[in-house]
């Protein structure tokens, strides 16, 4: 399977995109085609290769045919900007001459023959690109597109010699569609200033000193210089100086991180001070900047159930209204009104013109792309608006322990030894096997340990997932885990009640004593359960650790339940469960991707906490918070509830208002003015009202 990505400049109409999508996607070689209208990206799974010419041709013969003056270009992996022309200039002097020539014709009292020529010559200087195009569709058989409908209404008016209504309506039209797409571009651009995270290039270093580069050019291993005030552009790691960098493009933290030699650094940090040194550790294409950027703008492949209802509801809409049209224009004056067409012919005009659901289809898409840009802002990663809308039907959230609801970060704060074990033997033992491992419990009790390994004393390690480590040193059998690894192995231990991760240990076979470690939970836990709590949300927790620690993080946070002692397939059967028991409830899972893979790819909504630079935690969620903040759920469902909203509020109002205006309509109290501002109007208020998710602010 081949990815083909191209950009169309120049695509100014919503409902076109939808039909250009639905038509690439008839290709017998597409698998999926994806045409996100706020990027102006339309996006291909081609299923051979060996298609990919022919199937290219195929994609800008469907958009010329549908869209003619609309550019085609293969998108660069360099983010190169196309230059468009268009002749937007020449329309809006058209416009405006066609207006001045239409008040002149308004306000001076000429003989009736020069005001239907003067009407005659506005309206064509006002509207001849729209029944140019008109023409045009009528020949590639798109009999209800914008076009082709204002001037079937328009030229209908003529027809019944409302001349004045005619020009004005197309004027109306106009300057309505001009401030529509003054709205759209500015959408288009807030959102893009939220996503414009990509470096333009970097100071490679070389034997002559540096020289500035497109950041493709750079290898892995190769050595970059960053100066105070510009964008790291590739993931690495700092090879000499420190500075504070602004995380807050991917992050959403405003607070400057510092860095020093050997820190790892990412690519959209901002260096804020000092000069920095950095060695190259993936390609730019790899790079945490590179995937981001990916993810956001390909999530308009996934869409939420509203943007489907939508785009199906459009294809019926504009053909059922035009139907009507028809049968008001002919069928009262033949049976009920007999003879009378002009006036039924009026209000089936009117019809015509509120016919084209633009304020649906502008608007709906663009909120929800919208609701995934802020939440990009604010350090969110939200790969579809379906897990966007998913979020606001959430009633259950499910947390994994140590590092979701915990600092994880573990510190040692007790040491037990039996009485027939010398401590120093045991603990030397005990680090020996962790040395081997890279689990936070390890590390904390090398820290403790403080001391240089020898691992070449060992001569077996395994390491046993949800029970902890077995391992041969010089001969000795060592068993460092959890109480299931002591009663897996037979061991006769001492239970301990105290409150912490405990770590036993035994010798042998002889149990040996125990290590307490702590996790303290985050600062901002609390806040988000009671957050949660308010949004009618239903918190558990689901952990490794044992019956004590998990019932204090309960009491602590005051969760609703909580389930110890788990394996890590234990939590995935642990969720079907709870599915069991709530039937038709939404589930969300939030774990730090380290072991809970299987259970976010199982809950309805899956989020990793803290995944920062993590590829394999990206890949095997729904949504990322780049940070280690759990306050940032309260603020994604927040967004996700908020954009929900705008986009409730668009539907109701264009459903409403072109309701009322086809009823008024059919009765004759509606004119072609209240039409043409349910078409054009609508769509304008309902695309400045998407532009408010971009602005959100979390209380």
């Amino acid at each position: 399977m081949v990815i083909k990505e191209f950009i169309l400049e120049g695509l100014a109409c919503a409902s076109c995109a939808c039909l250009i999508e639905d038509e690439i996607s008839k290709i017998d070689q597409v698998n999926l085609a994806s045409l996100n209208f706020a990027t102006k990206t339309l996006k291909v799974q081609i299923k051979d290769i060996n298609s990919v010419y022919i199937v290219t041709r195929q994609i800008k013969d469907i958009i010329k045919n549908l869209e003619p003056d609309v550019l085609v270009f293969e998108k660069q992996p360099e983010n190169k900007k196309h230059i468009y022309k268009n002749d937007s200039f020449k329309k809006n002097i058209n416009v405006l001459v066609g207006a001045f020539i239409f008040v002149i014709a308004i306000l001076f009292n000429f003989p009736s023959k020069v005001k239907i020529f003067l009407y005659t010559v506005s309206y064509i200087f006002i509207g001849s690109d729209v029944i140019v195009k008109a023409v045009k569709n009528l020949f590639r058989k798109k009999f209800f597109d914008e076009n082709f409908l204002m001037s079937i209404a328009t030229v209908g008016a003529f027809a019944i010699h409302e001349y004045p209504e005619a020009v004005s309506v197309m004027l109306f039209y106009k300057i309505g569609e001009f401030f529509q797409n003054l709205a759209v571009n500015k959408s288009r651009k807030s959102i893009q200033s939220l996503i414009d995270i990509a470096p333009n290039f970097a100071n490679l270093k070389t034997s002559d000193g540096s020289k500035k580069v497109s950041p493709y050019e750079v290898n892995v291993s190769d050595v970059i210089i960053v100066k105070p005030g510009e964008k790291i552009p590739l993931d690495g790691i700092v090879i000499d100086g420190n500075s504070f960098v602004d995380t807050s493009v991917l992050t959403g933290e405003s607070t400057p991180k510092s860095v020093n030699i050997n820190d790892n650094v990412l690519s959209g940090y901002i260096n804020k001070n000092g000069l920095l040194t950095i060695k190259v550790t993936k390609e730019f294409k790899d790079s945490t900047v590179s995937r981001i950027l990916d993810l956001v703008e390909n999530a308009s492949s996934k869409k939420s159930p509203t943007e489907k209802f939508i785009t199906k509801f459009s294809k019926y809409y504009t053909p059922i209204v035009v139907l009507l049209a028809i049968s008001i224009a002919f069928i009262p004056p033949i049976f009920v009104d007999i003879g009378n067409f002009d006036k039924w012919i009026y209000r089936a005009l009117v019809f015509l013109v509120v016919s084209c659901p633009c304020a649906l289809v502008i608007s709906i898409p663009l909120g929800f792309f919208g609701g995934i840009g802020a939440a990009s802002a604010n350090g969110i990663l939200i790969k579809g608006s379906n897990y966007l809308e998913a979020l606001t039907d959430i009633d259950i959230a499910v947390f994994d322990k140590t590092g979701t609801l915990t600092e994880g970060v573990f510190e040692v704060c007790d040491v037990k030894i039996d009485d027939c074990f010398d401590k120093d033997f045991v603990l030397d033992y005990v680090a020996v096997a962790e040395s081997y491992s890279n689990h936070p419990i390890a590390t904390s009790i090398l820290k403790y340990y403080g001391k240089k390994t020898d691992t070449s004393l060992i001569d077996n390690f395994e390491e046993i997932p949800g029970y902890g480590i077995k391992a041969s040193i010089q001969g000795n059998k060592i068993l460092i885990g959890n109480e299931k690894l002591m009663k897996e192995n037979n061991i006769c231990f001492e239970s301990t009640t105290k409150i912490g991760t405990v770590v036993y240990i035994a010798i042998n076979d002889i149990y040996a004593g125990y290590i307490i470690i702590s996790d303290k939970l985050k600062e901002d836990s609390k806040k988000t359960i009671d957050n949660l709590k308010l949004l009618g949300i239903k918190n558990i927790m689901l952990t490794g650790d044992n019956e004590n620690i998990a019932k204090y993080i309960c009491d602590t946070l005051e969760l609703d339940k909580f389930y110890a002692n788990l394996l890590p397939h234990e939590k995935v059967e642990k969720l079907e469960q709870l599915y069991s028991k709530n039937l038709n409830k939404k589930i969300l899972f939030v774990g730090d991707g380290i072991n809970d893979a299987p259970v976010i790819a199982r809950a309805d909504v899956g989020i990793c906490m803290g995944a920062l630079g993590s590829d394999s935690a990206i890949e095997a969620s729904d949504i990322v918070i780049m940070t280690n903040s759990l306050y940032k759920l309260v603020e994604a469902i927040k967004i996700s509830k908020f954009t929900k909203k705008i986009v409730i509020q668009n539907i109701t109002l264009s459903l409403l208002v072109k309701g009322l205006v086809i009823i008024l309509g059919s009765f004759g109290i509606a004119t072609m003015w209240e039409a043409v501002f349910a078409d054009v109007g609508v769509a304008l208020i309902s695309i400045l009202n998407a532009i408010r998710i971009l602005k959100f602010k979390s209380s």
